[in-house]
């Protein structure tokens, strides 16, 4: 069971609203979020309903302002739990869409895909187990793509404008 509490106004102000479970649209319940409360879970928010539009990857913590999570405005108007995964965790990665090009397995995080991938892009792959995050950055920067398992033909598949991927990371629970 998650819990998460999102606030109005920085630094926990304004009225609040707690959730535990995924929400598809969040704005009756509140019209702008610039603090929150991860209390327990791993949760995904997304700038949009129906989780889409930027997405924040956030663990157990406290966020005072939107900035804290890399958000680039007060706009959540959705929100994901992300499951627990105890077990291993396999991703396929591929140079070209439709699963073409040189392709690489990884089992562990990956802090600067072309200093491993010798390529800036990622056009498709293929979860094979775990969850993962992709980052239009290095060192876990810039934009979220959250991927659960299953195959992504493209790179459109996963919610991003382009294939550029800098990073990439296991959701695991510590």
């Amino acid at each position: 069971m998650g819990k998460i509490i999102f606030y109005q106004d920085r630094n926990y102000g304004g009225h609040s609203y707690e959730c535990s479970g995924d929400c598809s649209d969040l704005h009756s319940n509140f019209s702008r979020c610039n603090s929150l409360r991860v209390h327990s879970g791993s949760w995904m928010l997304y700038e949009r309903p129906n989780y889409l539009g930027s997405q924040y990857f956030l663990r157990r913590g406290e966020y005072p302002e939107y900035d804290r999570w890399m958000g680039y405005n007060d706009s959540i108007r959705s929100c994901h739990r992300v499951p627990e995964h105890h077990g291993s965790f396999r991703i396929r990665v591929y140079e070209k869409g439709d699963f073409g090009g040189q392709t690489m397995d990884f089992t562990v995080d990956c802090p600067n895909v072309f200093d491993r991938f010798r390529f800036n892009d990622i056009h498709s792959c293929n979860v094979q187990d775990g969850h993962w995050i992709f980052y239009e950055e290095p060192n876990y920067r810039g934009r979220q793509y959250y991927l659960r398992p299953g195959e992504y033909r493209r790179y459109s598949d996963w919610g991003a404008m382009s294939p550029r991927i800098g990073s990439f990371r296991r959701v695991d629970y510590i």
